[in-house]
């Protein structure tokens, strides 16, 4: 049955009570009908538990808990500020000239999800209840390495934001309308030819795994503002126009500064950088002049 792969219980003990069993060593949750569950606990629960949730991934069940506390203490002032420029080559750029790249974990599993997605075409679609065995397991297979890449994009979301929010106590970060970026482009017709289009210069292959990068992208700043207020940290997001075209050195704004995608030279100035640091730079003075004007 592949209907329901989560079931929530909103409250603590109505049905689904976590840690039933508070005297065994072992952490236990207990199920409504099924009895005493033993639980596989990573970390301890800070506050109190106000929901759970059994979720199922392959062959895989999960625990989620929600729980209710009292405000974390901040993490100690480092005076150190930052801007943050994210993008596709390198996962992000910091106005400090540092790059965090891009891990590309779906790109290392593609060869072997591929082939398990080949292999798992070759049976007729049929419910779950109708699958032969090597149907199931062709079905598992395929479902353990999304599930796999999913996690590994995960802990590196929260590893880096983590490490952001470690080191500086302000925080700018462009504002990435996701929405907008997955769209795609509006049709143009071809000249003298009726119901032909021009080229978009991109194939839907590409456009797909742009708008999956995209949606990566959008998936880090939440966790990075999660993180940032738990720690008693600043973010602010900046508009991202024209800031990889704008000189940080003298100001000069033109589409000519950025000949390629990594690089940039000013025609003003002939000042150098890499065009991700530059970004970075200008996101940085954008996010503190947004943050003076409007002080807390």
């Amino acid at each position: 049955m592949t209907w329901f792969d989560t079931v929530d219980f909103p409250k603590d003990g109505d049905g689904c009570p976590w840690d039933s069993a508070p005297h065994d060593p072992v952490t236990r949750v207990r199920f409504q009908g099924v009895g005493h569950v033993r639980v596989n606990q990573h970390r301890a629960v800070a506050g109190r538990v106000k929901t759970v949730s059994v979720k199922r991934e392959g062959r895989k069940w999960f625990v989620v808990l929600s729980a209710e506390q009292d405000q974390p203490e901040p993490l100690p002032a480092t005076g150190s500020v930052v801007g943050i420029d994210l993008g596709i080559a390198n996962f992000l750029a910091d106005s400090n000239g540092g790059f965090v790249p891009n891990p590309r974990h779906g790109r290392r599993a593609a060869q072997k999800r591929q082939a398990a997605q080949r292999a798992l075409s070759r049976f007729p679609r049929r419910t779950a209840k109708d699958r032969t065995a090597s149907h199931q397991r062709a079905v598992e297979k395929v479902a353990q390495f999304h599930g796999t890449v999913r996690r590994r994009r995960l802990d590196h979301a929260h590893k880096t934001a983590l490490g952001l929010v470690r080191a500086h106590d302000f925080i700018a970060h462009e504002d990435l309308r996701i929405r907008s970026m997955s769209k795609a482009p509006a049709p143009k017709p071809g000249p003298g030819r009726p119901g032909a289009f021009l080229s978009n210069g991109g194939c839907r292959q590409g456009r797909a795994q742009h708008v999956d990068q995209r949606c990566r992208l959008g998936v880090f700043l939440t966790i990075l503002h999660a993180r940032a207020e738990s720690a008693g940290r600043e973010v602010i997001a900046v508009d991202p126009r024209n800031t990889s075209r704008t000189c940080p050195a003298c100001g000069h704004m033109a589409k000519e500064n950025r000949p390629t995608r990594e690089k940039f030279h000013c025609v003003a100035c002939g000042h150098n950088a890499h065009a991700d640091t530059v970004g970075a730079t200008n996101v940085l003075r954008a996010g503190l002049v947004r943050r003076n004007a409007n002080p807390a």
